[in-house]
């Protein structure tokens, strides 16, 4: 039910009270008492279910939080991600084992990370799309039992297939329902904070990596390479109770009232789909441009992860040795997305120049990886991978925090799904290419100079966004549904007012000569 508006003193104030008698919404207008008349548009009914959405947008997405319950969130965050991209990049250990066990190529063998990979990315637009359709919650607790599953069931292969089916696609798709919604929810708690959030938060995968290398290096010396691989799907488990850490959301339509009232006809299903799925992204340019430039990136960010390891060994390292240097790289990637967070939320550059700065030294100290260890010594090895750790970690956050500054807080969920679709491509080529450079060369020097230089090529790419140069973010794309029942409100609301002051009440009431463009949802 919604309350009569009263106008009094000049002001019109709108008061929507719900069925249990909850004030979710007051408005107040301030008008000249000469156009007081002019508020008489205001004075038919609302139903209370469209009254909801006259909460400002960041209130009703649980942005401008900064704090609270958002930091449990960002711990559930840092859990799911250690156990998705901080198990992934840890499998180098078991590339040796599965060389030697099915006796392959180091090709066939780099399929089995870059299926896992690019079935994480592939399938983050459906996890996405599952999440704006229904409860985040249950899609990432379903997302980790499959990637528990997966793992648990490739601890019984016999052969490469079974392993490109269990650890490529079922862990896969696990990991895709994961961490994209956990992103995105985080995302949504925070604002002024949510580049050091999300550093704080993926953190976590270069501690992992740093723990991981020689645990399951133990793991594989005491158990075989399949007791580490069932041991790795119960741990895998722990990301269940970090989807349960989610609040339920407020959807604005039920799945099954859409479907009554809009039919099941072929053209009302595809529309949904493509309002889930954000499909209209694809046609704007600077999103394809930043889409394209992490597809780049993607290729050979993961190569040192899946094939530094057995580079180190190739080249003479015993098999601790080799693991302790990406355990080091682990160690600077986590210091460097701590401080890339913490010093990009203090405002003095733009996020998407920071990006390419470390993304560009990131390319650069990839190619002088096997340069580095030609000599034959430790300590240099050991140098670079840490600079190439700490800016891979630097970058990371930065990559997901620039998304919002290009399509806009309302389909970041969306946005993120179809960037790890896009980008997927990319992390299935990476490590086969790069395998393939091995087998052809016999070692790893052009597989790390090619990576690197995709990485550099992804930098140059982002320069041709729009407003690269400009020294201010520009204001993202507003994104209003035609069937938005608030826009023929809005649109009045814009004429009704013409003064461009606008003053906040120190009640919390919205007083203005004409609402703020953020009031509607």
């Amino acid at each position: 039910m919604t309350q009569p508006a009263t106008l009094a003193c000049g002001k019109l104030i709108i008061m929507s009270i719900d069925n249990h008698g909850e004030d979710l919404r007051r408005v107040t207008l301030a008008f000249p008492e000469a156009d007081t008349s002019r508020a008489s548009l205001l004075f038919c009914p609302f139903p209370s279910t469209d009254m909801t959405k006259l909460r400002p947008k960041a209130e009703s997405q649980g942005e401008g939080l900064d704090g609270g319950y958002g930091w449990v969130l960002v711990g559930a965050l840092f859990v799911s991600t250690s156990l998705v991209f901080g198990l992934m990049r840890s499998l180098g250990i078991f590339f040796v084992e599965f060389v030697q066990y099915f006796d392959e190529s180091a090709q066939a063998i780099s399929w089995i990370s870059s299926t896992g990979l690019a079935a994480q990315q592939f399938f983050s637009p459906l996890g996405a799309a599952l999440c704006n359709a229904y409860d985040t919650r249950w899609v990432v607790m379903t997302g980790g039992c499959l990637a528990a599953l997966g793992l648990i069931l490739a601890s019984q292969a016999t052969c490469l297939v079974h392993l490109y089916l269990t650890m490529g696609v079922i862990s896969g798709l696990g990991w895709g329902l994961v961490f994209t919604p956990m992103v995105a929810t985080v995302m949504a708690n925070f604002t002024r904070r949510r580049t050091l959030a999300l550093g704080l938060a993926f953190s976590s995968i270069g501690l992992s990596s740093f723990a991981f290398n020689p645990l399951f290096q133990l793991l594989v010396e005491l158990y075989t390479w399949r007791g580490a691989l069932l041991i790795l799907g119960g741990l895998s488990l722990n990301i269940v109770p970090c989807g349960a850490l989610i609040g339920p959301q407020r959807r604005s339509k039920d799945p099954a009232k859409v479907v009554s009232e809009s039919g099941v006809s072929c053209a009302s299903l595809l529309q949904r789909a493509s309002s889930y799925l954000e499909l209209p992204l694809l046609f704007e340019r600077p999103y394809i441009t930043y889409t394209l430039a992490i597809s780049l990136l993607n290729v050979g960010y993961f190569v040192p992860y899946f094939h530094l390891v057995a580079h180190s060994r190739q080249v003479g390292f015993s098999e601790y040795q080799a693991a302790f240097v990406m355990s080091a790289a682990g160690a600077t990637d986590i210091l460097g997305r701590i401080a890339s967070g913490w010093f990009s939320d203090l405002g003095h550059f733009r996020l998407i120049h920071l990006l390419s700065v470390w993304t560009t030294l990131a390319g650069v100290f990839i190619m002088l990886l096997p340069v580095s260890s030609l000599s034959g010594s430790y300590a240099a090895l050991m140098v670079i991978s840490m600079l190439y750790g700490f800016c891979s970690g630097a970058l990371t956050s930065l990559v997901f925090a620039v998304v919002p500054m290009i399509v806009g807080v309302e389909r970041m969920m969306g946005a993120l799904g179809l960037l790890q679709l896009i980008e997927s491509g990319a992390g299935l080529l990476g490590a086969p290419l790069s395998g393939l450079l091995k087998d052809i060369t016999g070692d790893y020097t052009a597989s790390f100079m090619v990576a690197g230089g995709f990485v550099v090529l992804g930098t140059l790419t982002m320069v041709t966004l729009p407003h690269y140069f400009s020294r201010k973010d520009p204001p993202p794309p507003k994104s209003l549904s035609p069937e938005d029942p608030d826009k023929g409100l809005h649109a009045e609301l814009e004429q009704m007012h013409s003064s461009p002051s606008d003053m906040n009440d120190p009640t919390g009431e919205v007083t203005n000569n004409r609402l703020p463009e953020d009031t509607y949802s």
